[in-house]
């Protein structure tokens, strides 16, 4: 197991974080708004001794052009995207898919909606984020537009 753990990517950060989440969830319980928790979580992560930066813009380019921006709700040392939810149950749809957007290799989803803590640790290397450029002819023809 430890040789494990030793070769899991921000290991030690990962831990910290995951503790600074536990404190918050035992502390503050389950049921509240989101925003009340990302003010917690906040908090906690800076008297952690961990530099925190709060709604990182992430722009979503599709062939070339910026259609769009997401906003993290945290970004832990520059290195680890966190989600925060308050709803009942994790699901797929609540995964940090804009990892992909981001040098990131590591996010962390935490739930306050639930009466038992929920996390979740997601992994994604960033040889594996190539986003296809254009995979086949398109159905509908090029566009003209620019």
């Amino acid at each position: 197991m430890q040789n494990q753990r030793s070769r899991l990517l921000h290991f030690e950060l990962t831990e910290k974080i995951i503790g600074v989440y536990y404190d918050v969830y035992n502390e503050i319980g389950h049921g509240f708004l989101e925003s009340g928790y990302a003010n917690c979580m906040h908090r906690a992560v800076i008297q952690a001794g961990l530099s925190v930066q709060r709604e990182v813009s992430i722009p979503v380019f599709f062939r070339g052009w910026d259609v769009g921006q997401f906003k993290a709700d945290l970004v832990v040392d520059g290195l680890i995207l966190v989600e925060l939810k308050a709803v009942q149950n994790l699901d797929r749809s609540h995964e940090a898919h804009y990892l992909r957007a981001t040098e990131l290799e590591i996010g962390l989803l935490f739930n306050f909606g639930n009466a038992k803590p929920q996390f979740r640790r997601i992994v994604f290397e960033n040889p594996n984020k190539k986003i296809r450029g254009y995979p086949r002819e398109s159905a509908v023809g090029s566009s003209s537009e620019s």
